[in-house]
């Protein structure tokens, strides 16, 4: 496997100057990412039949093992806090358990018994999406785990770094990234575990832009807990619905946090309409708009042909970035 093998460029990558040797190993990480183009088709394919999959219960379950399943972990742990997803829909089979979130475990990673006894304990359904991922394309862990989640109905993701391997062929979406041969033989910490974190930082968001959990490039999902991200979200508040920072500012204490709502109470919606309004538009803020644009201009035209004589007045213009834009 490539990323086993010492690559004889690198053979004496101890001897060079330092300088030297760390702008090879930059290159080598510009390199990882760079490999991820040729694999987009296959991770658009892999979202799309994700946000498909997952509906309003379903859950992404990420598996793996050693740096794979770290790497994997760090994606996972950051969907709450960026995009509100619910804790319970996100769960972590890595093998040896929460200690290797931290701690290499030895063995773990031929464990096949406890892969297979993770995923059973999930309790699997078709709305679930697993994603695996291991640079070797062979962990016994990772592969066991995702053959018994094909075999739950789950829609299954494999990651790997290695082509023509059992866990791209156990994958309903297999996803290559040659990153080949490491600077430091073996260690896929580097190119292959830097090409996982961006094909799952990917997968990820693209989920979540598909899910209506991203407005115009900002996380209008995200909960403010934190002074930062109170400030953060007055500011989407006030850009979305083109009002003035204090009117923000109140808009989301009525909304409890909630910036969804805000930007329709700052709009002069009134809270249980804007509940209602975000619960049919399945929490979309673009459909959300589209569909009150739509709900306008159906009035609009009601009115004309009731008072043929009389032309309905124009509405207020708004500055570039308003929320009347969808």
């Amino acid at each position: 496997m490539a990323t086993e093998e010492v690559d004889p460029r690198f053979a004496d990558l101890d001897a060079w100057s330092l300088a030297t040797a760390m702008e090879a190993m930059w290159e080598g990480q510009l390199a990882a990412v760079a490999a991820i183009g040729h694999a987009l088709p296959a991770i658009t394919a892999a979202t799309e039949a994700a946000k498909a999959a997952l509906g309003d219960h379903g859950r992404l379950v990420y598996v793996g093992a050693g740096t794979s399943g770290r790497v994997a972990v760090q994606d996972g742990a950051e969907l709450t806090p960026t995009f509100a997803w619910p804790k319970e829909r996100v769960r972590f089979v890595v093998a040896g358990g929460d200690s290797a979130f931290v701690t290499s475990i030895e063995g773990a990673e031929d464990d096949i018994d406890d892969a297979i006894a993770q995923i059973n304990a999930v309790r699997l359904t078709a709305h679930d999406v697993v994603i695996a991922v291991a640079a070797s394309g062979t962990t016994p862990f990772t592969v066991a785990a995702l053959q018994q989640a094909g075999s739950c109905g789950a829609v299954t993701v494999g990651v790997a770094n290695n082509p023509g391997t059992a866990l791209l062929a156990s994958a309903k979406f297999p996803i290559l990234i040659e990153t080949g041969r490491e600077l430091i033989a073996g260690s896929t910490r580097m190119k292959a575990g830097t090409a996982q974190k961006v094909v799952l930082n990917l997968i990820s968001s693209g989920i979540m832009l598909r899910l209506g959990r991203v407005y115009r490039g900002m996380m209008v999902n995200m909960q403010p807990t934190n002074a930062k991200l109170k400030r953060r979200a007055e500011a989407m508040v006030a850009q979305i619905a083109d009002c003035d920072p204090s009117h923000a500012a109140r808009s989301l204490e009525q909304a409890e946090g909630d910036v969804k709502t805000a930007v329709l109470l700052a709009l002069g919606v009134d809270r249980a309409d804007a509940e209602t309004i975000l619960k049919d538009g399945d929490g979309n803020l673009r459909r959300v708009f589209a569909e009150l644009a739509r709900d306008r201009d159906s009035d609009r035209n009601s009115d004309r042909d009731s008072h043929p004589d009389r032309h309905p007045k124009a509405p207020a213009a708004r500055k570039q970035g308003g929320a009347v834009k969808s």
